[in-house]
C-alpha cells in the first residue's frame, strides 16, 4: 500500500457491528445496551481503541469474539466485522478459549483507590487481601497494583482505560452494603470469606496467640474477663471477642444469607 493509499484508508470511514453482554451495558447509553450497534471508523484502528472509544473500559473486558473467532486487543477492526464483547470471568474457567490477560487470580488480592475506605474496611473484615491507603495517587495504585498482581476496585474509569492496567473493575453501587455485595457476589467469593483473619487497620494476616505472650498489651480490664487473643502479624495489633465481635459476626452472617440466596437463584 503506497501513501496515498493509506491516506485515503484513514480518510474513508467504515462500520463494523459492536453487542455487549452482562454488566458491560452499564458503560453503554440506553439505546446501546443490550442489542447490536453499528461502530463508525477509519482504517487503521485496534479493536481495543474501539472498545473504549464506546466507553468501556479493557480491564472489563475478558472476551472478544470477531466473525466467530477469539481475537486479542491488538486486531484492527475491518469494514463489516460483527463483534461480540464479554466480560471478565475471574472466576469461569475459560483457557480453552484465547484470554485477553494472564490465567485468571486465583488467590484474588484487591487494591482499592481513595474513595473507597470503607469497602476496604469490609473486605478486609471478611478475610481479604485489600490494600488501601488514603492518600494514594492514581500511579502509585497503579503501579502497587502491577507489582503484586492486585485487583483495581476504583469508582474513577480513568484509571481503568489506563493501557498499562490489566485488572480492574469499576464498582457501581455507592452504599458500602451493597458495594461488598456486589464485589462479592463480582468475583464468586462467597466460599472465600473468612472472617477475622485479616487485620482491619493495616491488612496483616491475624493469627491466634498465647495470652502470655502478649500480656503487656492488653489493658487490665479486658485481661480479667478475656483468654482467647489474635494478633496482627505486620502491625501487631492485638484483637480480642468483645461486644463488637457478635455485631459483626450477625452482619457477615446475613451478608452470606443474602449471598446464598443469590446463588440459589432467589431474588
Amino acid at each position: 500500500m503506497d501513501k496515498s493509499e493509506a491516506f485515503e484508508n484513514r480518510m474513508q470511514k467504515y462500520t463494523a457491528w459492536f453487542r455487549f453482554y452482562e454488566e458491560l451495558n452499564d458503560f453503554l447509553p440506553p439505546e446501546l445496551q443490550k442489542t447490536t450497534f453499528p461502530y463508525v471508523f477509519s482504517l487503521p484502528t485496534s479493536i481495543k481503541n474501539a472498545i473504549e472509544a464506546i466507553g468501556v473500559p479493557h480491564t472489563e473486558v475478558d472476551l472478544i469474539v470477531v466473525n466467530g473467532h477469539s481475537v486479542d486487543f491488538d486486531y484492527l477492526l475491518q469494514p463489516n466485522d460483527r463483534v461480540a464483547v464479554y466480560p471478565t470471568f475471574e472466576s469461569l474457567d475459560i483457557r480453552p478459549i484465547v484470554r485477553l490477560r494472564p490465567e485468571p487470580l486465583r488467590h484474588l488480592k484487591f487494591i482499592l483507590d481513595v474513595h473507597l475506605g470503607k469497602l476496604a474496611h469490609a473486605l478486609r473484615l471478611l478475610g481479604f487481601d485489600t490494600l488501601y491507603q488514603n492518600n494514594f495517587s492514581d500511579e502509585e495504585l497503579i503501579r502497587v497494583a502491577l507489582e503484586e498482581s492486585r485487583i483495581i476496585l476504583t469508582q474513577d474509569l480513568g484509571i481503568l482505560k489506563r493501557k498499562c492496567v490489566t485488572r480492574g473493575y469499576w464498582v457501581r453501587a455507592r452504599t458500602v452494603d451493597n458495594q461488598v455485595l456486589e464485589v462479592v457476589r463480582r468475583f464468586d467469593l462467597i466460599h472465600q470469606i473468612k472472617p477475622f483473619t485479616r487485620c482491619l487497620v493495616c491488612n496483616g494476616e491475624v493469627i491466634s496467640v498465647e495470652k502470655s505472650a502478649i500480656i503487656d498489651q492488653i489493658p487490665p480490664k479486658i485481661k480479667a474477663v478475656f483468654n482467647a487473643f489474635y494478633q496482627c502479624q505486620a502491625c501487631k495489633k492485638v484483637y480480642w471477642r468483645g461486644s463488637h465481635y457478635e455485631k459483626m459476626t450477625k452482619k457477615i452472617q446475613n451478608l452470606k444469607e443474602v449471598l446464598g440466596k443469590t446463588e440459589n437463584g432467589e431474588r
